[in-house]
């Protein structure tokens, strides 16, 4: 039990079981105290549900947290013993402070590059990178649009001194803080190494260097630490995290034993074939998933016209779910990008179907829900005891909660909701006790929950993007906007990118336990001529399977008069080309081109002057993407230049003349 551990859990294998069943474990046969126990995951649902599993488990005093939250908790303990003055504000969003930034730094401020500039920012942080040390990687990264690496550096130290001068912490310095004091101050390192002996680390392939550091500071010469993560589940690259420590942790703790899960409990055996389908092209030996045997319907494939008839039909099919007796909370609809959530919340309210925003608004932050907590806290001491939810709905209902839900949908629906949530988790603790809970037990629960924001479930349709989703599941969930462009990305221009991609497409299947819808449209407006084609993941699925697409309005059994024959496949692996871009250069995705490196520095080169002479960010020259694939093609003829991804023909009739002479010039440079 003392030993390091690594646990491959593949998705709906339960790892959250095993993982507070070694903790009870281990308190019950005297391993160690659960006192001395630390419970890090990365959400706050995580850890809510991994203490609530706990006390179920007779094991109630486990410390189970978010790697911030643990930190943030150390901090303001010891901050009196090395610091001055008083605990630091928290700065919850960096937007406002890093605007003032850019600003002094004399750039534009405009919400979506400073969004982009935060993430650069957090990058550096959570990679443990000086603002020198980012800058010596800067050259290589996708800057935001117009910000150079020398703006980057002005803009870091603008923030940085913000901080300091208004004694502000964001995130990453809670982190940072703790970590740089624990490597300084053996006496407060030794007080944490006494507290806390024994580790279990949830999600562990989404570790970042910085969260990684900590820990073997926390960990400090103990060996008692348990991980557990799935490598096909990595999907935050983008953040500074990675799965090497997961994969490298046994040859960094000698002695330490690996073992895999992979039966998935969760999903029925087609949905775990269709994920089994996707993962089997990442190049690398996935954990291939096993289900229980448990069958259901297939995946279903559907082709509509545009967004709005996508989103119309999807609503419209989740009413009929919910007519059939599902609840709404055990449906999901899942995009690739927050912006695609308006026309499913539109389509969903105009049929009256309640909807909750995932990532949206905090649930102990709406006015409703602080008004029942306050009243049920006024009414405790009058109350005589009966079973909880009788009591919660009694209470709740002097501000409008009612058994039944008002007709319709907005504020009344979604405050009702609210209420209907709280009166919900009364009868979900009820149900594990014969006796009545009491009502100051249940207070205690929504202190708890309300710390560490770990929501009670709404009945409401889920609308998340997959990233949102991630540790999450539902009886049926749809996945839509499936098209090249969105799934993968546009910017997943690197096969590294692109592969990312395809594990979070992975992550969204395995959100499903029965039913599981994929769709995409042709257009993004009704009339608009029809520019898209499905994922390539689409593809690959419905080639190991043998499934076809259904247009809108197309039933079961009939001919699908889109369907193709002949499929182009790729001149490397042999993959079916889904996308007009892979069809033009002749190989899938995940297969790497062989680019002329003498040409493409030319090219760059040439762009760059084309930016300067032309007055424009040299992304609206090419892109770089365009720029890797003429490397690629090396085109000598107009004809050519057609296979070249991002060229039409204003571009090429702008550039054409000057691309073909740097290919003339450059061959043979191979």
């Amino acid at each position: 039990m003392s030993g390091p551990l690594v646990v491959l859990a593949g998705a709906g294998t339960g790892k959250t079981r095993a993982m507070t069943h070694r903790i009870a474990y281990g308190a019950a046969t005297g391993a160690f105290s659960v006192r001395h126990v630390l419970a890090l995951t990365f959400t706050s649902k995580a850890a809510g549900e991994m203490r609530a599993r706990l006390r179920a488990l007779g094991v109630p005093g486990v410390q189970a947290r978010t790697f911030h939250s643990a930190a943030l908790r150390q901090l303001r303990y010891f901050w009196d013993a090395f610091a001055e003055g008083p605990f630091p504000e928290l700065l919850g969003q960096k937007a406002g402070v890093l605007s003032r930034a850019m600003a002094e730094a004399g750039f534009e401020v405009e919400r979506e590059v400073v969004r982009d500039v935060a993430a650069e920012i957090e990058y550096a942080a959570v990679s443990m990178l000086a603002v020198d040390d980012y800058l010596a990687q800067a050259a290589h990264r996708e800057l935001p649009p117009g910000i150079t690496p020398a703006g980057m550096e002005q803009i870091m130290r603008a923030y940085s001194e913000i901080k300091s001068r208004r004694r502000l912490l964001d995130f990453e310095d809670i982190l940072l803080t703790l970590t740089g004091l624990l490597a300084t101050r053996e006496d407060i390192a030794a007080q944490v190494h006494e507290q806390y002996r024994h580790f279990v680390v949830d999600e562990f392939q989404d570790v970042s260097p910085l969260q990684y550091d900590l820990l073997m500071r926390w960990l400090g010469r103990r060996e008692s630490l348990c991980v557990v993560g799935d490598p096909a589940q990595t999907i935050y690259t983008f953040a500074g995290a990675t799965d090497s420590f997961l994969l490298r942790l046994p040859s960094r703790l000698p002695g330490a034993q690996s073992i895999s899960l992979v039966r998935n409990y969760r999903s029925t055996e087609q949905i775990v074939q269709a994920a089994n389908a996707v993962l089997s092209h990442t190049g690398r030996t996935p954990l291939v998933l096993r289900s229980t045997g448990r069958s259901g319907p297939a995946p279903v494939f559907t082709e509509y016209a545009d967004d709005q008839a996508e989103a119309e039909a999807v609503a419209a099919r989740i009413a009929e779910e919910i007519s059939r007796g599902r609840r709404a909370s055990d449906i999901a609809v899942l995009f690739r990008t927050n912006g695609q959530s308006r026309a499913f919340e539109d389509a969903l309210g105009a049929r009256g179907v309640g909807y909750v925003l995932r990532g949206g608004e905090r649930f102990f932050a709406r006015r409703e829900v602080k008004e029942g907590i306050a009243l049920l806290r006024a009414s405790a001491a009058r109350l005589a005891p009966r079973p909880l939810p009788e009591l919660v709905g009694e209470v709740l209902d002097a501000i409008g909660w009612a058994p039944r839900p008002p007709s319709g949908a907005g504020a009344s629906r979604e405050r009702w909701e609210s209420l209907d949530a709280l009166v919900g988790l009364a009868a979900s603790m009820q149900e594990k006790s014969e006796l009545p809970v009491p009502l100051q037990d249940f207070l205690s629960d929504l202190a708890d929950r309300q710390e560490h924001q770990f929501a009670p479930p709404v009945n409401g349709v889920t609308l998340a993007s997959v990233h949102a989703a991630k540790g999450l599941e539902w009886e049926s969930v749809h996945l839509v906007g499936l098209s090249e462009g969105l799934v993968p990305i546009s910017y997943a221009t690197t096969p590294a990118a692109v592969a990312e991609e395809r594990r979070l497409f992975y992550v969204a299947l395995t959100r499903a336990r029965t039913e599981l819808s994929l769709s995409w449209s042709l257009a993004r407006q009704e009339g608009r001529r029809s520019r898209r084609s499905p994922s390539r993941f689409i593809g690959e699925m419905q080639s190991a399977h043998g499934a076809s697409t259904r247009p809108a309005g197309q039933r079961a059994g009939t001919r699908n008069p889109r369907a193709r024959t002949a499929p182009v496949r790729c001149t490397r692996c042999g993959r079916t080309l889904v996308t007009a871009v892979e069809q033009k250069l002749q190989r899938c995705g995940d297969c790497p081109g062989e680019v002329d490196a003498n040409l493409l520095v030319a090219l760059l080169d040439w762009r760059r002057e084309q930016s300067e002479r032309l007055r424009m960010p040299a992304y609206m020259i090419l892109t770089t993407a365009t720029v890797n694939a003429i490397a690629e093609v090396r085109p000598r003829t107009a004809a050519q230049m057609d296979r070249i991804p991002g060229i039409g023909p204003v571009k090429c009739e702008q550039f054409g003349a000057d691309i073909i002479a740097l290919v003339e010039a450059h061959s043979g440079s191979m």
